[in-house]
């Protein structure tokens, strides 16, 4: 009998020990009020954490309130100081070759098209790179822009003798390019650049842009519209860490593999395209100048900028990359989705 209750003890342990959920600690650098947390990591967690029965749950830390800085998200989610990350593979200069494609000057047109199109880039190409980490998404931001408080941009002349931010290495080869010096640094010191003037400017997508306040420190916006692609955009990844997703059940595993992936991506691109005309306005209430910059403006900023794309197929390929096979695929696929 004894051995009976210690036998059912034991069992009611057991069960009560796999009935603990799983707490993922889910970290990135925007504060928990933007469009990243609220429209898309608080959502997912919250349908992972239904699809599971709630053994998966998510611990959300804005901010970097992990520590460190954004370039080392990467390497926390490998390290396993963070489960999943949100961040820029692009704070890591050259750490992944494969993904730079999607950051060349006028790749894409929109978020949701350009992010289905890095999924597949990354299927193809990226996998390698990213040993480590199991990749739950790849996607762009929305069509980034021009924003400084020198001068009015509608030309590729204007940009000279601006020192503008720019997030990744190929987005500052674009700007140098374009005749202004580059200033490379992580979103969240942008502002605090802008105010005590260390750049005259930045690129970003209007999304970003108020929910940094910037549209406050900015007297001008020059914008590339449709139907020409965009200037640029910056590429993201969610990385989970390999030994996290390892150690998952299997019905654990089918729920975040049912909600990773290409459908994810274009999702959350599809939430940066919807995002940017409320952004937008923000800065249109403050009075803040608009500038169109033409389709033939434009032909000039293209030409400019070619060498960077030109360049990249030779620096990947002297890397073991098919560097032409990556930028043409990209720039097929991107043109296929493109809304």
């Amino acid at each position: 009998m004894q051995k009976t209750l210690i036998a059912l003890a034991c069992a009611s342990a057991s069960l009560a020990a796999s009935a603990d959920p799983v707490i993922l600690k889910v970290a990135h650098f925007w504060p928990a009020t933007a469009l990243s947390q609220q429209k898309v990591l608080e959502p997912w967690c919250a349908k992972i954490a239904q699809e599971s029965n709630n053994t998966l749950q998510c611990q959300i830390y804005p901010s970097m309130q992990l520590g460190g800085t954004p370039p080392q998200l990467i390497q926390q989610a490998i390290d396993g100081v963070a489960d999943i990350v949100w961040t820029l593979p692009g704070y890591t200069a050259g750490r992944f070759p494969s993904m730079e494609v999607m950051e060349l000057p006028f790749l894409t047109k929109d978020a949701e098209g350009g992010s289905r199109a890095a999924w597949e880039i990354y299927q193809k190409y990226g996998q390698k790179d990213f040993a480590g980490l199991k990749a739950l998404a790849f996607h762009v931001h929305d069509r980034g822009q021009i924003h400084n408080n020198k001068r009015p941009i509608t030309k590729v002349a204007d940009f000279k003798g601006l020192k503008m931010r720019a997030p990744t290495r190929l987005t500052n080869k674009m700007i140098a390019a374009l005749g202004a010096t580059p200033v490379a640094m992580p979103m969240p010191q942008t502002p605090d650049a802008v105010s005590k003037g260390v750049v005259d400017g930045y690129v970003l997508p209007w999304e970003v842009v108020p929910t940094m306040k910037l549209h406050e420190m900015t007297k001008y916006h020059s914008e590339i519209n449709p139907p020409q692609p965009g200037l640029y955009t910056t590429l993201f990844t969610i990385a989970m860490n390999q030994a996290k997703y390892d150690s998952l059940t299997p019905e654990q595993k089918k729920v975040i593999d049912a909600n990773s992936g290409v459908d994810f991506s274009a999702a959350i691109g599809k939430a940066w395209d919807e995002s940017a005309p409320a952004a937008r306005k923000q800065a249109q209430e403050r009075g803040n100048q608009f500038n169109t910059i033409g389709a033939a403006e434009v032909e000039g900023f293209q030409k400019a900028t070619a060498r960077v794309a030109t360049d990249w197929v030779k620096e990947v390929t002297a890397k073991g990359y098919d560097g032409k096979a990556m930028l043409h695929d990209a720039q097929t696929l991107s043109a296929q989705y493109a809304k």
